[in-house]
């Protein structure tokens, strides 16, 4: 008798159990990072007035396989990539970059800027890219990197402008902050350029 009542109370408080959800988060025993990395915009001064008219679309931009990640990826060699140790960002750099870019290109460029999220609005432009660098090279003196290739269409399609944007800062320390706070700036850099010349390119 004292088993089978062991056995009920063992199941009763299995079903209970597994009714509150999972009692260990995913990842394991993965101890989680100190810090989670982002991007932020740098002060943005003189900002330039938004014309009702002038609507850009910012699209997500594509990249590699090595930046389909939470981690920062560092170049080691002409043929060798290592990540980080202890680099998470937040999100993904292609989403952290996208807002990065709405924010900069919106204040400075005097466009309303939009990230693609609401169908019942039809931009006048559209910008599109590859985010094809995006981390830390220690090759030689170690730097970061960030390299954005994109294009400028028309609401039509037509293509309007194409470019790539590069920028490169020298980092002080290996360390998960100094480089994300580096790469923010190299990130801002790259952002201004963008905004200045999605200013001076037509929707024609």
């Amino acid at each position: 008798m004292t088993r089978s009542r062991n056995s009920v109370a063992l199941a009763v408080a299995v079903a209970v159990l597994s009714g509150c959800g999972p009692l260990v988060q995913i990842g394991g025993n993965t101890p989680a990072p100190a810090a989670l990395l982002t991007l932020r915009a740098e002060a943005l001064t003189n900002a330039a007035p938004a014309k009702a008219d002038a609507t850009l679309m910012i699209a997500q931009p594509t990249v590699p396989g090595a930046l389909q990640t939470l981690r920062v990826p560092v170049t080691t060699a002409d043929t060798e990539l290592q990540y980080l140790k202890d680099g998470s960002w937040i999100e993904q750099p292609a989403k952290l970059f996208q807002r990065l870019l709405i924010d900069v290109v919106a204040a400075k460029a005097g466009v309303i800027a939009l990230d693609g999220r609401n169908p019942d609005i039809s931009p006048q432009r559209k910008l599109t890219g590859q985010l094809l660098e995006f981390g830390l090279d220690v090759r030689s003196a170690p730097v970061v990197r960030v390299r954005y290739d994109a294009a400028l269409t028309s609401n039509t399609g037509k293509l309007l402008a194409v470019r790539s944007f590069t920028a490169s800062q020298p980092v002080g320390a290996q360390t998960p902050s100094e480089v994300a706070a580096t790469l923010n700036r190299a990130a801002n850099s790259v952002a201004g350029d963008v905004a200045e010349w999605v200013s001076i390119n037509p929707d024609r």
